[in-house]
């Protein structure tokens, strides 16, 4: 309300109203949130748990929004949890290696993760790593808990030596749903 709804408002005074995606990049602070950054994309890796839990055409959405007529749609999502893990190429954040072979992305899928290319090439017919953050590891579950064990069994599945990930994503949320707070 404090930042996203003025931009939109001072953007349709201008007689250039906003339709389409906008990711607002904020930064949470003392003295409330600050903005970072506009991109009108979808965010990275935040798309991916939404995807997961929608469950209508996203592009007769964008075609809605261009139109003007997002506001009559409606929305159908998912009740359960989307939780996604980032697997990177070695060197990421600096100088990620490129070039390693990926394997198991079959066998990650077959519980019902996906996984959501983001720096991966086909290199001689093989699934190879061509950036810093490489695959979107994404699971749904009826709680956070559940979606985190279906990742993380998911990355198990993955044959990727040069790759890592961070073991520690929906910590504090699965920690809440445990002591119910």
């Amino acid at each position: 309300r404090e930042i996203i709804e003025p931009t939109m408002r001072g953007m349709a005074n201008l007689g250039a109203p906003f339709a389409g995606i906008l990711f607002a990049g904020l930064m949470i602070t003392e003295s409330g949130p600050k903005l970072i950054e506009y991109n009108t994309r979808f965010g990275d890796p935040e798309c991916q748990v939404l995807m997961m839990r929608l469950k209508d055409d996203l592009l007769v959405l964008l075609n809605a929004a261009v139109d003007g007529q997002l506001a009559h749609m409606s929305i159908r999502w998912s009740d359960e949890t989307a939780l996604t893990v980032v697997m990177a190429a070695r060197g990421y954040p600096g100088t990620p290696e490129k070039g390693s072979v990926i394997r198991g992305l079959d066998e990650a899928e077959r519980d019902g993760a996906q996984i959501f290319h983001a720096g991966t090439a086909i290199n001689g017919g093989a699934l190879v790593a061509n950036g810093g953050r490489v695959l979107n590891v994404t699971a749904l579950g009826k709680s956070v808990g559940e979606a985190q064990a279906k990742a993380y069994a998911a990355i198990g599945h993955i044959d990727w030596p040069q790759g890592f990930y961070r073991h520690d994503i929906g910590w504090q949320a699965v920690a809440r749903e445990k002591t119910g707070a």
